[in-house]
């Protein structure tokens, strides 16, 4: 992930990636904020990454890294915003200097084998979990207001919220082991003090030298890992962009995006469908095949709710976007094929319309144009370059105006459908240089097993699902309202995130304005509410917005009156 130039964030996660992580070379990315390696294969003891001074997240989830974790190993990380931990294998006491990180709003250890008391924490965290450890003692009462399941799977421990008391020995045991964590931490200061004073060399170095650099002004980084809104070139000489093959690979950048899912066999143009081939569906950016994807130099650009996603280039010089998806299984070879040529069919200004797709039961890649920009949510939320200087009042409207076009395509297009889009959110917003929007990742409710769907879908997070236990073409609606306030109002909103906590509440906030405007005005971006003589026009659209998010899907507009009103405003 970069920003105006700099990386300030490494994602690769879901990629299988293996043996020693070179700290050394981390700390020479001086801008370097973000560390996500979820859901790979690395083992052994926590790596060094205490020498990287300036991390706001490290986001390790569900690898096999073991033993204990130094009681004062984040000592030295005071930016730290989120340490997710959860699904590996270390053993000890949680960290005591965890519990003095003044900026933490994120801790997740579940799944992990912590033993001991849990230490004192030294202000609310947003977002925590301590789940299936072997945690014993006292909770600690600032940590009490949260919901039990947080605690849930730790028999030795006890106090609110859990409903087992605690005993006079289990609060002593609280205390001491707290104390023993104080010993513990002056042995280990005594053990490793060399290591310690040439850690705080590199720090300091780190630090001095990162003054060059801008801070990085994106606090959303981690925000449903936004990285799929970003390019990352990772050079590899051992692995394929993706975890389609344990085969060697050498000399190619993050290898072929299609790599392994074509087997070792030859791979022919276009039309066979043969199970190592791409199926086009779509020719007017002319035919391809696995074996052309396969040679593409390639970069990964992250992970969404949906799967994974990379930019490959061609040799004839045309970028395609793979998504490689591994949740849509409700229907056989067959129906597939027949959905995917219908999207390949699909034609507007503001659809984002697939070239090809290849078809394995365990896994499907769906190939498109690639759309250089990037997303809304990058452009709005973690572009501060020229490319946000541009989302000016007229700008904002085209967007939203593209938006609504695309959708009523759509809900002529699968008006039989429950969810005519299902996933629309600002990060399946594409935008092109003029600023038109390209709607993505639409229509897949039919392809998934509903419990995937409701797992990686964004209107199964709505009112609609979560209160009243279904979804409807409302709901698409309701979505395209947060997307409405998001753009007028210029925040993150928090019902992109899966627990709610951080951004901003789009939503209450808007509701909390409603009929008075000289709060509603406060409501606007700075940004464009500057542009006086448009202001009425900016609350016009506003309570658009509002009226597309009424919590009660019978007291909420339908999307032809949101599309006519959208239409309405001028600029």
């Amino acid at each position: 992930m970069c920003f105006d130039g700099i990386i300030t964030g490494l994602h690769l996660t879901n990629m299988g990636l293996v043996g020693a992580i070179d700290i050394d070379a981390l700390a020479q990315i001086r801008g370097l904020r973000t560390i996500s390696l979820m859901n790979n294969n690395f083992s052994g003891p926590m790596p060094q990454f205490n020498k990287l001074g300036v991390l706001k997240a490290l986001l390790l989830t569900g690898n096999s890294f073991s033993g204990e974790i130094p009681a004062d190993f984040f000592s030295h990380l005071n930016s730290l915003k989120k340490v997710w931990l959860n699904e590996n294998k270390f053993t000890g006491n949680i960290p005591k200097s965890l519990g003095q990180l003044t900026h933490l709003i994120e801790l997740h250890l579940e799944n992990n084998q912590f033993n001991g008391p849990i230490p004192n924490f030294t202000q609310p965290i947003s977002s925590l979990d301590f789940s299936n450890n072997k945690l014993e003692g006292e909770i600690p009462g600032i940590l009490a207001k949260y919901n039990a399941t947080a605690f849930s799977g730790n028999d030795g421990l006890c106090g609110p919220p859990l409903e087992k008391a605690c005993s006079g020995r289990g609060a002593q045991m609280a205390l001491s082991g707290n104390s023993l964590n104080d010993e513990n931490a002056n042995n280990t200061k005594l053990i490793v003090g060399g290591v310690i004073a040439t850690m705080i060399v590199v720090l300091l170095y780190a630090l001095l030298s990162s003054k060059n650099g801008r801070e990085d002004e994106f606090s959303q980084l981690g925000k449903e890992h936004v990285g799929e809104v970003v390019e990352v070139d990772v050079r590899s000489s051992h692995k394929r962009a993706g975890n389609y093959s344990n085969s060697e690979h050498s000399n190619r950048r993050s290898g072929g995006a299609a790599s392994a899912s074509a087997s070792s066999s030859s791979s022919h143009h276009g039309k066979s469908g043969s199970m190592t081939d791409l199926v086009m569906v779509n020719e007017e950016k002319g035919s391809f095949g696995m074996a052309d994807l396969m040679k593409a130099a390639a970069e990964v650009l992250g992970n969404g709710g949906l799967g994974s996603a990379y930019k490959a280039v061609m040799t004839t010089g045309l970028s395609v976007a793979v998504k490689r998806m591994r949740e849509m299984n409700r229907m056989g070879r067959d129906g597939f094929d027949a959905e995917m040529r219908r999207f390949g069919r699909l034609r507007h200004k503001n659809i984002l319309t697939p070239l090809a797709y290849h078809y394995r039961r365990e896994e499907k890649l769906l190939v498109s144009e690639y759309i250089s920009k990037g997303s809304l949510l990058y452009v709005l939320h973690g572009d501060r370059g020229s490319s946000h200087a541009e989302l000016n009042w007229p700008t904002r409207l085209k967007i939203i105006q593209g938006i609504a076009r695309g959708l009523g395509f759509l809900y002529s297009e699968f008006s039989s459908y429950d969810l005519p889009h299902g996933n629309l959110k600002s990060s399946n917003v594409l935008l092109t240089d003029d600023h038109d929007p390209i709607l993505s990742d639409y229509a897949f409710q039919p392809l998934m097993n509903p419990a995937n769907a409701v797992q990686a879908m964004f209107a199964f997070k709505t009112p609609d699902f979560l209160q009243y236990q279904r979804v409807s073409n409302k709901t698409d609606v309701y979505c395209l309202g947060i997307i409405i306030l998001e753009i007028l109002t210029g925040k993150f909103p928090s019902q992109y995130l899966t627990n709610g906590k951080g951004g901003i509440d789009a939503v209450q906030w808007v509701m909390s304005a409603h009929g008075d405007v000289d709060q509603e005005m406060e409501l606007l971006d700075p940004e464009i509410a500057a542009s006086t003589v448009a202001v009425n026009h900016m609350l016009q659209l506003l309570h658009v917005g509002a009226a597309c998010v009424e919590s009660n899907p019978q007291q909420r507009i339908d999307m032809r009156e949101a599309i006519r009103r959208i239409d309405e405003v001028q600029v």
